[in-house]
């Protein structure tokens, strides 16, 4: 379907995804003269009225959402049976992908992108439309790393003809919550449950629950529990862990009541775990430990420095009493707690070490350094990355700076240099310099180099004729694309051939030199030279240089060496006076 223009005014350039009901492509708004993308309701659910119904729900739905943090739709209209929504084209990449290529991603990181996607789910709800379809694929990361949930594709507005379905499992099964998969009664909280798998996934890498097959996922979501995220990677704060196991329990009521709950809960930890650390955090928080409001002053737990008489009167000072030991007695008291506290935080690690940062070392250094540290090492994939060098180190997990036990297996991915791609076809384009900039920047990254111009009879005027790199090469991004550009038709004269200089050839030589100037060999004629070799050019019909047309033929004479003395026989050339 690409090159298609929809009501005449927007151009489908390129499929650049899918989902179950929708096709999505990037077109370009004619009338605005701009990117977006297009999503177009699959022919096959065309005939059905409910489908298209629905789509048209999620259209008028998600163009009534503004926010920051939602992909914005512009246009909703259909052509014949083509259905189609005009969204917001994302420079960026999806949720999934920074997952597979990042995950267990810093949970900083993650309580940020999840606090954006809760702030788009709370406008959401407050609309009385609930996403079932939570998940990473649905999450677009932006180049400056801003969350953008976007895909309503089956959301809907709730209304007291729509509170269930049991007719339809719906939604992505790693990310379903139980009543999803049961068929249930579906609402916000149901949201709140697939974004805590999200939130998981990111923390871990992992989702909580995978099986052979759906059917057995969604069993899972029901009846199996979740396994808290820290036990499959140290160093996740205690309360984070607290708001994901809420956010994914098993029944709705014991979830946060709506995103804006869960909203607050993440700031909350966010902003703990800036000011005072983690550690701390997490011993206040997850240990049950709690500093005492209201200390009792020291003197109130010492002998009083006066001895009272049975009267209640003062008798005096007495030195020497059970002063020191009782202070000395809770002092160790106060250590000891502290220590203690210290302990359970990890913050004093007996047994355990920190991880140093290995990142831009080579594979043999970062080896070094670790086994130093007494960690092990293992390759994980490679990952592009524009700042390390290929070969070294460009992540690493555990991250750098965490504490572990020793022994423990640090994955490395070794940089495979700055991201590639295949350059885009410009040729047959007509040359509109942003146009063909934005072109190769959505296109791979690339850059517009030099723009030459050249007469053709094969393109109109404005048309690229050729590129540099070719089509399809491989090229960093950030590589400079060259063209060159149809300034207009070829002149009766510009189509003429110059004839090349053919002197001091073989013949062999002379007519490969023709052909592959599109030019013919014409009448060959043979004389003794003492100058020219026997075999070699020393004449032929027209002057280098000569303009003639193409395909005509240029007659040479050809040395037949010095003269013969032998009288007897002049050694005539079997080709002599002959055409070739």
């Amino acid at each position: 379907m690409s090159n298609k223009l929809l009501v005449g005014r927007y151009e489908l350039i390129e499929k650049i995804g899918e989902g179950g009901m929708a096709v999505v492509y990037k077109a370009k708004d004619r009338l605005l003269n701009r990117f977006v993308a297009i999503k177009i309701l699959r022919p096959e659910y065309t005939k059905d009225a409910q489908f298209v119904d629905s789509f048209r729900r999620e259209s008028q739905a998600a163009a009534g959402l503004q926010h920051p943090n939602i992909i914005s739709v512009y246009d909703v209209g259909h052509e014949g049976n083509i259905h189609f929504i005009v969204m917001e084209l994302v420079d960026g990449k999806p949720l999934s992908q920074i997952i597979k290529e990042q995950a267990p991603m810093d949970y900083r990181r993650a309580i940020e992108i999840t606090k954006e996607v809760a702030s788009a789910l709370s406008l959401a709800h407050k609309h009385n439309i609930i996403h079932r379809d939570i998940k990473p694929h649905n999450i677009m990361i932006t180049t400056e790393g801003t969350a953008k949930l976007g895909d309503f594709g089956i959301a809907k507005a709730v209304s007291d003809s729509t509170l269930t379905e049991t007719s339809k499992i719906i939604g992505s099964v790693h990310y379903f919550s139980p009543e999803q998969a049961r068929g249930a009664y579906v609402d916000e909280r149901s949201d709140i449950y697939s974004l805590g798998i999200v939130l998981y996934e990111m923390l871990t890498g992992t989702v909580p629950f995978d099986g052979e097959n759906p059917v057995q996922v969604a069993l899972m979501h029901i009846n199996d529990e979740i396994t808290p995220p820290s036990q499959l990677v140290p160093g996740i704060p205690p309360q984070l862990e607290k708001l994901v196991m809420k956010a994914t329990d098993k029944f709705q009521s014991n979830r946060y009541r709506n995103a804006d709950e869960m909203l607050a809960e993440l700031k909350n930890i966010e902003f703990v775990t800036n000011m005072v650390g983690d550690s701390v955090f997490a011993a206040s928080d997850n240990r049950n430990y709690r500093p005492q409001q209201n200390p009792v002053p020291m003197a109130a737990v010492q002998d009083s420095d006066e001895d009272i008489d049975g009267k209640g009167r003062k008798k005096g000072k007495k030195k020497g009493r059970k002063k020191w030991p009782v202070i000395l007695l809770v002092a160790l008291l106060l250590i000891a707690g502290i220590f203690g506290v210290l302990f359970a935080t990890n913050t004093l690690s007996f047994g355990k070490v920190t991880v140093p940062s290995v990142t831009d070392l080579s594979y043999s250094e970062a080896r070094k350094v670790l086994e130093d540290a007494g960690l092990k090492i293992e390759k994980g994939d490679k990952v592009n990355s524009d700042s390390i060098d290929a070969g070294n180190v460009a992540k690493q997990s555990p991250a750098a700076y965490t504490k572990v036990k020793k022994g423990t297996t640090v994955v490395v991915n070794l940089s495979a240099g700055k991201k590639t791609g295949a350059v885009p076809n410009l040729v047959g384009k007509y040359y509109d310099k942003d146009e063909i900039t934005s072109y190769l920047k959505e296109n791979g990254e690339f850059e517009l180099g030099s723009v030459d111009y050249e007469k053709s009879d094969n393109y109109s005027k404005g048309q690229i004729i050729r590129q540099d790199p070719s089509a399809n090469a491989v090229k960093e991004k950030g590589t400079s694309v060259n063209i060159v550009v149809c300034s207009g038709k070829k002149t009766v004269e510009e189509t003429k051939i110059s004839v090349p200089s053919l002197t001091g050839l073989s013949y062999t030589e002379a007519k490969a030199k023709l052909t592959s100037y599109g030019l013919t060999t014409g009448k060959l004629l043979y004389e003794e030279s003492t100058v020219y070799s026997k075999g070699t050019v020393m004449w032929q019909q027209y002057g280098a240089g000569t303009k003639v047309s193409k395909g005509a033929s240029v007659s040479l004479k050809i040395s037949k060496g010095a003269p013969s003395t032998d009288t007897d026989n002049p050694g005539n050339n079997p080709e002599e006076d002959s055409d070739d």
